[in-house]
Formats: C-alpha cells, structure tokens, sequence
C-alpha cells in the first residue's frame, strides 16, 4: 500500500530489493482543492498537467526504486519552482516571504501560475492568505517527502540518482520561453549544464532512448528547475536528472487521453526504469539498514 498524504501526494516504496533510485512525478496531480476558485474552464488547467506520467513509471518499485507522486495540480501551486519564484503585484496584501521573480514569474508561471495558454487563471487578486495556505499544505509537504526519501536512500547506499518525471507539448506554447509553434524532441533530458549529476548518468539514459529510435536533446528546451536544482550535488553522490516526455508519444492533449502509442511508450519507460536501477545497484556502496 502506498504512503498516503490525502490531496498532498503518494509514496510507493520498494516491493524488491532496494536500490538507491528515486523517481517524482511532481506536475501529475489532478486532485483539485475546492478553494482554487480560478475563472480559467477547468480544461485549460488540465492541459496543462503531466497527465499519465504516475503511470508510466509506477514499474518502478517493482525494480527496487521508490516513486513520488503529487496529487494536486501545478497550476495551484508548483512544486517544480523556487519559493521566492512569485510576483507580489498578484497578491492582495503584503508577501511576508522573500520575493524574486524570475523568467518563468514573468511569463505568468512561477510559483502560483496567474497564466496558462488557455489564458489568465483567475479574475482577481489572491490574498496573501490563500497564497501561503498552498505554500504550507501543498508545496512544503511535497518538498519535505521528497528530501525525506532522497536522504534515506543516500544513508543506506552512500548515493542516490533521482529522476524528475515530466512531460512536455508536442509544439511550444504561449508561455514557453521560445515561443509558440516550435515542435519538441521525444525527450529532453535536463542536467542544467551538467551541474545536477555525473555525465555517465546522463549518457546511460541518452544512450538508451537513442537505442529505442528516439529523439534526445540535452538541456533543449528544459535544463531542468527548481527540484533537480536543490536536491542534486554530483560531488557528494547525489545525482538528479529531469526527463521530459513527448506528450504526442502516448496522448491526446485535447482530450487528455491515451492514444494508440501508450503502451509501447510504457514498456519501454519499464525497461529504462530497469535500466536506471541495474545502474545504479551496480554503484552503490554496501548496503546501510
């Protein structure tokens, strides 16, 4: 049985034998808080989830990894942004927390998105209030399971590799940074430069999506955020890689639904989930209980 933290997110634990792996789905949540109060149609917010991404990694307990998921969505509070990734000028009242909008604030998705290609999100100002509720109920347990799970494997192993699960559109959208129409890779694997993990680690996964026909680009269009960013330090063993799917791989993004490509795309994230575990079993040091 998972680990359940209700509307928050789900831990599914390792039901073989352990390995130091780690996969989050942090923008797959589809549970809507009955105080989100947007005046977007609901659609354009679900467009904007990484619907069925939980499901194409959820092999990965089977091979010894353990899997995160958020239940809620990204367009209500981002767990993939830096806290301080806000515009205060979207709030009624003062913001008592540092404040440091950046790209993604100014395009209108930052921390709380005020802005998706279906337009704006809501019709008026949050307050302060409202903003730090999503911040102490959602975000922040999110985080803090997330360290918690990152730091136990590192404790029995001596380091993890963790991956952070995305999707992505098929063409680039009005608040992409590019701009609207640009057609995207199969995957994008981001590393920010090379800083959040051992070339090896990304080479393994480049190397085995090349090998299945894919498209793989590297820190194009996505270098990896917020979660890859704070919890990956190559030096001490703790190495984290954001992957972004294709969505036309395995849906339809107008009706959010799996198309003919589903399956075939999840046998084929299993064997990469294999992939990555044999990798990483094979570097781990002796096991800690």
């Amino acid at each position: 049985m998972p680990h359940v933290i209700s509307n928050v997110l789900e831990r599914f634990d390792p039901d073989s034998s352990f390995v130091p792996v780690v996969f989050d789905s942090p923008h797959s949540g589809n549970v809507y808080p009955e105080d989100f109060a947007h005046s977007i149609e609901r659609i354009h917010l679900r467009r904007t989830e990484d619907a069925f991404i939980d499901e194409l990694f959820e092999d990965a307990p089977r091979h010894g990894a353990t899997l995160l998921c958020a239940l809620f969505p990204r367009s209500y509070v981002d767990p993939n942004r830096s806290p301080d990734d806000i515009d205060p000028s979207m709030l009624q009242g003062a913001w008592p927390y540092r404040a440091n909008p950046g790209e993604k604030a100014r395009l209108g998705i930052g921390l709380i998105p005020v802005k998706e290609p279906g337009g704006v999100v809501y019709d008026r100002a949050l307050s302060v209030e409202e903003a730090c509720r999503r911040l102490d109920d959602y975000y922040w347990p999110y985080h803090r399971e997330l360290e918690q799970v990152l730091d136990r494997a590192q404790q029995r192993a001596g380091s993890f590799w963790h991956v952070n699960c995305h999707s992505m559109p098929a063409l680039s959208t009005s608040v992409s940074p590019e701009g609207p129409g640009v057609p995207r890779p199969d995957f994008c694997l981001g590393t920010r430069d090379g800083t959040t993990c051992d070339s090896a680690f990304t080479e393994l996964v480049e190397r085995f999506l090349s090998n299945l026909g894919y498209s793989v680009t590297i820190d194009d269009p996505y270098k990896g955020a917020e979660i890859v960013r704070r919890y990956s330090d190559p030096m001490h063993g703790r190495h984290s890689l954001q992957i972004e799917i294709n969505r036309r791989l395995y849906m339809d993004e107008a009706s959010i639904s799996r198309n003919e490509g589903y399956r075939a795309l999840k046998a084929d994230i299993g064997r990469l989930v294999e992939t990555i575990c044999d990798f990483a079993r094979a570097r781990s040091g002796p096991r800690q209980l």
